[in-house]
């Protein structure tokens, strides 16, 4: 049996878990965690680094053979930071040696810890790990969503993400040391200010527990070292939701491809709900992404990306057109970037995109088209109404390396007319041609 233990967090271990402790042949933890502990002078002790050294060890004590005065050496612990079934060792031990095989002790999770030091309840929070993993999808959660908690990690911390959202308007609370016991009882920061910039104590080279909220160029300028297990992105202004039923990120919308009297236009310059409705479906706008809407107009396509959980970036040229996207995404309490510019010469300030959607460009079309498929992650949609722009569009989206599909969309509208009788109403027909990026290939699979 492996008995694996949350802790460092700052609450005591229960009976049992430091039952489990005092009987352990073998112990795992990171340096500081064993240190922490009061364990039995007999134990075997590992560092935890790489996982697969630490596994095989525990392998080999579970499953040697020992005469039964000495089974308790089979007893092994596993000490981890938190709840470690939260983003944490529990996984890998359950891939490993099966979860039938774990009794777990969770402790309080990091994430709850900084959200109880603001007095903010996070059942509505967004929680995203940054550790070991691309920093760009917490990057996106967090321009799209107003409570956000990011696990960071090496080369994904308080700076990195700062650096990438520098333009924003959110604030960061950054975490450090969370539950060392050097901060019970001290004077470290609570939330109000930038702090010290202290990870130690002074002169001892102990951690102590800093909670403190900057601004996003105040965290890129930082050093924060690698005390740092947690930043929290708030949009101050909505922090408080009201009382929900399930927690985690907002449920997706209950519809889409919304009528078009739901947004404000002019002169009918908005995508329609049919042409929508396909080209939401083409660009697949989902949590952790970031679509690009290029000749935003309206701004309905952005809206309706950011609805489905994306975060989204509307480029519109008109100065009218930025304040029209931006009452849109007001109106539907959504957020979305605008930028105020043409395109192409305004897309390389920006993050690359995962999908891209583009609803305008005149003659500057293929240019526009060119240089969205040259740097999305995934595809390109792009609606026209003009036949003579469709060659020289699907050439772009091809030139590019994507896979071109694209239809012509002709509907007509029910429509009353006098007499309580009904007619079709046809609306203007829209090219709709998208690009997709082919999966890569494997090396070394034979072609």
């Amino acid at each position: 049996m492996i008995t694996v233990i949350g802790t460092g967090t700052g609450a005591p271990l229960p009976p049992d878990a430091e039952a489990a402790l005092a009987g352990a042949g073998l112990v795992v933890g990171a340096r500081r965690h064993l240190a922490a502990a009061v364990l039995p002078d007999t134990a075997e002790r590992i560092v935890l680094g790489p996982l697969a050294p630490a596994f095989d060890a525990i392998e080999q004590a579970i499953e040697k053979p020992v005469e039964p005065a000495d089974a308790e050496r089979r007893h092994v612990v596993v000490l981890a930071s938190g709840d470690p079934g939260f983003f944490g060792i529990v996984r890998a031990l359950a891939e490993r040696f099966g979860a039938g095989r774990l009794t777990v002790h969770p402790g309080v999770s990091s994430v709850a810890t900084a959200f109880a030091r603001l007095g903010l309840t996070w059942d509505d929070a967004v929680v995203v790990s940054a550790h070991g993993r691309d920093l760009r999808t917490a990057v996106n959660v967090c321009r799209a969503h107003p409570k956000v908690a990011v696990l960071t990690g090496p080369g994904s911390g308080p700076a990195e993400l700062g650096a990438a959202l520098r333009s924003s308007e959110r604030v960061l609370v950054v975490a450090s040391a969370l539950g060392t016991a050097s901060a019970l009882g001290s004077d470290s920061d609570s939330g109000s200010g930038s702090g010290s910039g202290s990870e130690s104590g002074s002169g001892s080279g102990e951690q102590v527990e800093r909670v403190e909220r900057v601004t996003p160029a105040e965290a890129a300028a930082r050093d924060w070292g690698s005390a740092v297990s947690v930043v929290l992105c708030l949009d101050e202004s909505r922090v408080l939701p009201p009382v929900r039923t399930v927690a985690g990120p907002p449920s997706g919308p209950a519809q889409w491809a919304l009528r078009e009297e739901e947004f404000e236009h002019r002169d009918s310059m908005i995508t329609k709900f049919e042409v929508r409705a396909l080209a939401l479906a083409r660009l697949g706008p989902r949590l952790g992404e970031h679509v690009w809407d290029v000749g935003a107009g309206s701004g309905s396509v952005a809206v309706e990306c950011a609805r489905l959980g994306a975060a989204v970036t509307a480029v519109e040229k008109t100065l009218d057109g930025v304040e029209r996207v931006r009452a849109n995404a007001a109106a539907h309490g959504v957020e979305v970037t605008v930028v105020h510019g043409a395109a192409p010469t305004v897309l390389s300030d920006l993050p690359d995109p995962d999908a891209v959607f583009i609803g305008g460009g005149g003659r500057e079309l293929p240019g526009i088209v060119t240089a969205c498929a040259r740097r999305t992650r995934r595809s390109v949609v792009v609606a026209m109404a003009a036949l003579d722009r469709v060659p020289a569009v699907r050439d772009a989206l091809v030139t590019a390396g994507l896979d071109c599909e694209g239809v012509l969309l002709q509907s007509s509208r029910l429509a009353p007319l006098p007499g309580d009788v009904t007619r079709l109403a046809a609306t203007n027909p829209v090219f709709l041609l998208w690009g997709v990026r082919p999966p890569a290939r494997s090396e070394g699979v034979a072609q």
